[in-house]
């Protein structure tokens, strides 16, 4: 298994305000376009919890997170820190299922510009959309989108990044504008306890899936940015934290405004006849122009290009590098691995991004079904996180800690416990769906396994043990478990709670203890020292 290479030349010029727009500018996507409106149709106006559940969550895991990219500030750590504690299979799950989610996100962002098109005034709009899926007219045009995300990092990756602080004021502007339009255009605080509703008329179940998979765990995704910006920033022991903490609480304020305005704003005839029975293409926009607030209808449907394409030609430059990554790790086929000479990206990994993104379009076709996948995949992916950095601590005692988070012995098995939470509240059958994702992903890990002779192979499977037997268990409980969360009601409401609480505690000191010292740990050991080695010359030049 041939080793990664890393940038050694680190600038360490970013401060804490900038690591904190750059969170809030990836937190603050197309979830907000579309987020407040499904999950009401979840949770009803309840789910105003659920927006401040889903960003406690991920704080939580952020924060276990947190502590390891300051330890190893290399691009793309988030995929890496698995296989540094616990071998090459557990780091490969990890991995594919960050891959998963965060390719995903392209035909996402694409489809959400299209969906806000639909309610533009022409003729030809009307036909990009059958109810909540895209047309053959519409993919056509999300395929166009695809292409220029594409072609943009093709030749000139740069292009996005340096309008980056631009394009995070206007994310911020817009919403703020919606909030603002719509309370004082019309608002009726009696949709908050509609006679035929109530306030959670779904009950706490509905809240619970909607934290799930309503987009809400999607929007606040972006929190991994400061992370991964963890090896430029000046002081990263201050301003990773802050930005960390600093963007999801300015983000969730942001979030309960939207959904308070959304729920406010809707015609109360409407929302009497069942809020999830509301069929918007548009949300925000359809309530602007049935409130004639035409000026936000008009800069909505500008927003609905310039934040999503932002978010999509960005994510089309992070997959590419992922799939870099997974190849020098050993995972994916040598061509992956190649750097264009004269523009530097990696130009085989894009086009084969490129053609997963169009599968994904062509299997789900509208942005609801998109997020509840990527919402699902993404925490799988994050599960290994409270692991990782609480094995290091054991098995990495020597490795320096720019970061070392207080209190992290409760916050990551909280944030173990609280991930699992949300697996099992994503609902059956798309808990076992996304499981299957990740299964698909396990011959490409064994064919390279075999051309290597499954050297140290015996040792990596012992430590993935947990994981996947975790996997197995949280499909069959989500199977077995309460019908409000789509299950045969085997286990009943009330119970499952407390077993998840158990089996989670079970998982978690396994997996602890399940990590080992592997040849990735010597690797990450060798990162460490070249980020201290940069810092103390950082220091010096300072």
């Amino acid at each position: 298994m041939k080793g990664v290479t890393y940038v050694s030349s680190i600038k360490r010029s970013m401060g804490t305000f900038s690591l904190m727009m750059t969170g809030l500018g990836s937190i603050i996507g197309s979830g907000w376009l579309f987020g407040a409106w499904r999950a009401a149709g979840i949770a009803g106006p309840a789910a105003i919890f659920s927006w401040i559940i889903g960003m406690i969550v991920i704080l939580f895991i952020a924060l276990s997170y947190a502590e390891l990219g300051s330890m190893f500030p290399e691009s793309g750590g988030m995929v890496r820190y698995a296989q540094y504690t616990h071998g090459s299979f557990v780091g490969f799950i990890a991995a594919w299922a960050n891959w998963i989610a965060i390719v995903s996100v392209i035909p996402t962002e694409a489809i959400a510009s299209i969906q806000y098109m639909h309610s533009w005034p022409f003729a030809w709009t009307k036909t990009l959309m059958n109810g909540n899926d895209l047309t053959l007219f519409g993919i056509a045009l999300v395929i166009v989108l695809l292409l220029i995300y594409f072609f943009l990092n093709y030749w000139t990756v740069q292009l996005f990044s340096r309008a980056n602080n631009l394009i995070t004021v206007f994310k911020i502007i817009i919403p703020l504008l919606t909030i603002i339009g719509l309370i004082t255009a019309g608002f009726h605080p009696g949709n908050f306890h509609l006679p035929s509703q109530g306030f959670t008329p779904n009950g706490w179940s509905g809240v619970f899936t909607a934290v799930a998979i309503s987009g809400i765990v999607f929007s606040f995704n972006g929190f991994q940015s400061p992370i991964n910006m963890a090896g430029e920033a000046k002081n990263p022991k201050r301003s990773i934290p802050i930005a960390i903490i600093g963007s999801l609480l300015i983000a969730v304020i942001i979030y309960v405004l939207l959904q308070i305005t959304f729920i406010g704003a809707v015609d109360p005839s409407l929302a009497a006849k069942g809020w999830g029975s509301i069929e918007f293409s548009s949300p925000f926009a359809n309530l602007a122009i049935a409130l004639s607030v035409n000026w936000l209808a008009i800069v909505l449907y500008l927003d609905a290009f310039v934040s999503p394409s932002g978010t999509g030609t960005t994510y089309t430059a992070t997959t590419a590098r992922m799939i870099y990554g997974m190849e020098q790790n050993g995972y994916f086929p040598k061509i992956f691995g190649k750097i264009h000479p004269f523009y530097g990206v990696p130009r085989p990994a894009m086009f084969f991004n490129l053609v997963v993104s169009l599968l994904f379009l062509f299997i789900f076709r509208g942005w609801g079904a998109l997020a509840e996948v990527i919402s699902v995949a993404t925490i799988i992916s994050y599960i290994c996180g409270p692991i990782s950095v609480m094995a290091l601590r054991k098995i990495g005692v020597h490795f320096r800690r720019p970061l070392k988070v207080k209190g992290l012995s409760i916050i990551a098995p909280l944030g173990f416990i609280f991930a699992t939470f949300i697996l099992y509240w994503a609902r059956w059958p798309l808990t076992g769906e996304v499981m299957f994702i990740m299964i698909i992903g396990l011959p490409l890990y064994f064919y390279y396994q075999m051309k290597n002779k499954w050297e140290g192979f015996r040792k990596d499977l012992k430590a993935s043990i947990w994981l996947i037997v975790y996997l197995i268990v949280m499909a069959l409980f989500s199977y077995l478990g309460s019908e409000k969360f789509g299950g045969i009601n085997v286990i009943k409401y009330g119970w499952d709670f407390i077993f998840l609480v158990v089996l989670s505690i079970i998982f978690y000191y396994w997996g602890v203890k399940s990590a080992w010292e592997s040849i990735y740990l010597k690797e990450a050991e060798e990162v460490n020292k070249e980020a201290y080695a940069t810092d103390k010359k950082s220091n010096h030049a300072g």
